[in-house]
């Protein structure tokens, strides 16, 4: 694989990735052997990316029949590419929420399942504007119109849109969810179940948080999931309220699937399709990138607690985000529940991203 034109950066011998030597590579091999056997198979992207190239492909047939170490596969197929300019690596987690079957006192909000009429675009303009749409609705004479954003589908009837899969005590709960992806709800009268990214209505993403930073709400260098949180709630949730006008600028609405197969018991689902693996699996910009692809990345960032320490890990593109723009930019996963997400949302670090182009024969 050639370094894509729109990405500068130079090639490196693996001897100059500081810290690769020391990686847990078994963990990165197993991570990579989900999106091969993606690849392979040919199933469906949840939210398509730049295709595989050929020499990546070649690489995840050779991974399924590898029988030596990890470190030898990685460095038989791939060759190292730095990418120039500052890199810039967030965290994202699942959320665990509790939940209730249908609506009651205290759990008033619906998560939406993914509408019968809601169609997935190659990135179409829709809008007077210009500006591209990833869904629409496609009406019953078969022409394709711009979905609801999110003001209007708060504002409808849930019905209108599906029976909703579940309720939750609050707005500001459903739209942390709707950042993050993936969700487990807790029942009080049974097992966890878990949520699965189904589509969304095809309006882009705006940061909530740049708002909040941008109106002086939060410091910047206090902003993570938790403090958005707060400030989410402390200006208020009900309609017409600043914090629930905030949230309505972010125009983009996601849906949402209960999961219960086997793959989904192994870690949320990400837009590649396959399980996620903490601290393994990062979103990247799925213009820019293929999923599949190894990347190594080294920062100094508060990944084990709350104070920075180094990090350098071998890591796997598998899921990607409204928020992912750029060829040096990732969002880690770092696992499912409160101790994962305070982790993650104190990650808004600097970092160095080499990226493991596929060679089309071994070295």
């Amino acid at each position: 694989m050639k370094p894509p034109p729109w990405v500068d950066g130079e090639p490196l011998p693996f001897a100059a990735l500081e810290g690769f030597e020391n990686d847990d590579l078994d963990c990165a091999f197993e991570t990579f052997l989900r999106s091969a056997k993606i690849h392979l198979e040919g199933a469906p992207e949840l939210r398509p990316a730049l295709a595989p190239p050929p020499s990546l492909l070649a690489a995840s047939r050779a991974a399924l029949s590898h029988k030596g170490d990890a470190r030898g596969f990685f460095t038989d197929w791939f060759a190292p590419f730095r990418v120039k300019g500052d890199g810039f690596l967030t965290g994202y987690y699942e959320v665990e929420v509790e939940a209730r079957r249908s609506r009651e006192p205290g759990f008033a909000t619906p998560v939406l399942p993914r509408p019968r009429d809601l169609e997935t675009l190659n990135e179409a303009p829709l809008l007077s504007s210009g500006v591209a749409l990833t869904s629409a609705r496609r009406r019953s004479d078969g022409r394709l119109e711009p979905f609801e954003e999110r003001s209007e589908i708060e504002q409808s009837d849930p019905s209108r849109f599906g029976e909703p899969i579940a309720w939750l005590r609050d707005p500001v709960e459903l739209f942390l969810i709707q950042v993050q992806g993936s969700a487990r709800l807790r029942f009080p009268d049974g097992p966890a179940a878990a949520l699965t990214y189904d589509g969304r209505n095809g309006h882009p993403y705006s940061s909530v948080g740049r708002l909040l930073i941008e109106r002086g709400a939060v410091p910047a260098e206090r902003m993570s999931l938790e403090t958005l949180k707060e400030a989410l709630r402390r200006l208020g949730q009900k309609p017409g309220e600043e914090g629930r006008l905030l949230m309505q600028q972010n125009k983009s609405y996601v849906f949402f699937r209960l999961d219960t197969s086997s793959e989904r018991a192994l870690g949320p689902i990400g837009g590649q399709g396959a399980p996620l693996v903490p601290l393994r699996s990062i979103a990247v910009d799925r213009g820019l990138w293929p999923y599949g692809l190894p990347f190594f990345i080294r920062a100094t960032v508060p990944w084990e607690g709350g104070t920075p320490t180094a990090f350098a890990r071998l890591m796997i593109a598998q899921d990607t985000g409204s928020a992912i723009l750029g060829p040096a930019r990732a969002d880690l996963y770092f696992g499912t529940g409160p101790h994962a997400g305070s982790l993650a949302g104190g990650l808004r670090h600097g970092a160095e991203f080499t990226a493991l182009l596929p060679l089309a024969h071994p070295a």
